[in-house]
C-alpha cells in the first residue's frame, strides 16, 4: 500500500477495511514471498529495525508490518500470505517481520516447508528488561491485571500446557502462550535452537537490541549486507514503540538475573561468545 494511501487512511480510521481491500485485489496477481523474516524477539527492537530497513530502496515493505502467517493465520493459507507482498518478478527483497515467529513451536517446521531459503533475523534483549518490557505492554493493553511479581510466578500455570498442545497441533492459537510468556521468551537459546532443527547457522543473523538503540545505522547496514543490499548513508532513525514504565523492583530483578544465568550461558554457548547485556 502507498505511505500516502496508509496515512490517509489511517487518518480517517479506516486502515484495516483499505488492508482487506488490497489483500482481495493483490489476491489476483502472482505475488511473492519474503526473501528475509524478522522472527523475534517481541520488545527487542523488532518493529524499529523493519521501519529502518523498510526505508532502503529496495526493500519491498508487507501490507502490514506484521503479517503473523505461520503463527496466528496460518488457515488462510499460502494464496493470502503472498498478497501481503510485492509482486513476483519485482526488484528488491521482501520481508515479513511478526515477533511471535521466534517462539511459537511450530513456526520453523511452517516456515521451512515454504520459505526454506529466507534469511532469518533475530533480535534479543536484555532478558530482564525484555520481559518486563513485555509485561507493561500487556498491561498496556488492557490484557494483564496481574502485578509483575504475581504474573511471572502465574506463568507456568497459564502457558506450558498450551504449549505442548501447540507443538502437537492440537490448538492453532493461545492467547495465554501469546501474551503471558514474560519469562520463556527471554529463554532464549531453547528458541534459537528449535530454528536450527530446520535451518542451517548461516541463515541465521542474531543482533542485539542494544546494538540497536546505541547505533541504528550500522546495526541496519549489518541487517542490509547481510540479506544482499547496499547499505544506506543515511535514513530516519526513531525508534518505534517506545515508552517508559515503572522502574522494575530491585529484588525481582536480582532474582530474575539468577534465574537466567543458566540460560544466558546457554545462549553463550549457541553464540560461542558471551553474553552481555
Amino acid at each position: 500500500m502507498h505511505p500516502a494511501l496508509t496515512r490517509t487512511l489511517r487518518w480517517f480510521g479506516l486502515l484495516e477495511t483499505g488492508r482487506r481491500v488490497e489483500l482481495k485485489l493483490r489476491s489476483r496477481d502472482a505475488c511473492a514471498l519474503p526473501d528475509a523474516m524478522i522472527i523475534g524477539a517481541m520488545k527487542s527492537g523488532t518493529s524499529s529495525l523493519h521501519y529502518y530497513l523498510a526505508q532502503h530502496p529496495q526493500v519491498i515493505a508487507p501490507l502490514r508490518k506484521e503479517v503473523h502467517y505461520f503463527d496466528l493465520n496460518f488457515e488462510r493459507g499460502e494464496s493470502w500470505y503472498r498478497a501481503n507482498f510485492g509482486r513476483e518478478g519485482r526488484a528488491g527483497i521482501n520481508i515479513d517481520s511478526s515477533p511471535y515467529y521466534l517462539f511459537h513451536p511450530l513456526v520453523p517446521q511452517r516456515a521451512h516447508a515454504l520459505v526454506p531459503n529466507a534469511k532469518l533475523v533475530v533480535l534479543l534483549r536484555d532478558p530482564v528488561r525484555r520481559a518486563y518490557s513485555h509485561y507493561w505492554h500487556q498491561r498496556d493493553k488492557g490484557r494483564e491485571s496481574l502485578s509483575f511479581e504475581d504474573a511471572i510466578a502465574a506463568e507456568s500455570d497459564r502457558i506450558d500446557r498450551d504449549h505442548q498442545r501447540l507443538a502437537l497441533g492440537e490448538i492453532e492459537i493461545s492467547e495465554a502462550h501469546q501474551y503471558f510468556s514474560y519469562l520463556a521468551r527471554s529463554r532464549y537459546a531453547e528458541q534459537l535452537e528449535r530454528w536450527l532443527r530446520f535451518y542451517p547457522r548461516e541463515q541465521l543473523l542474531v543482533l542485539r537490541f542494544e546494538d540497536l538503540a546505541r547505533d541504528p545505522l550500522q546495526v541496519t547496514n549489518e541487517t542490509l549486507a547481510y540479506v544482499g543490499l547496499l547499505p544506506m548513508s543515511g535514513a530516519k532513525l526513531e525508534p518505534r514503540h517506545t515508552r517508559k514504565y515503572p522502574p522494575l523492583d530491585p529484588a525481582t530483578a536480582e532474582r530474575l538475573r539468577d534465574y537466567f544465568v543458566p540460560h544466558d550461558a546457554a545462549l553463550a554457548k549457541f553464540l560461542g561468545r558471551p553474553v552481555r547485556w
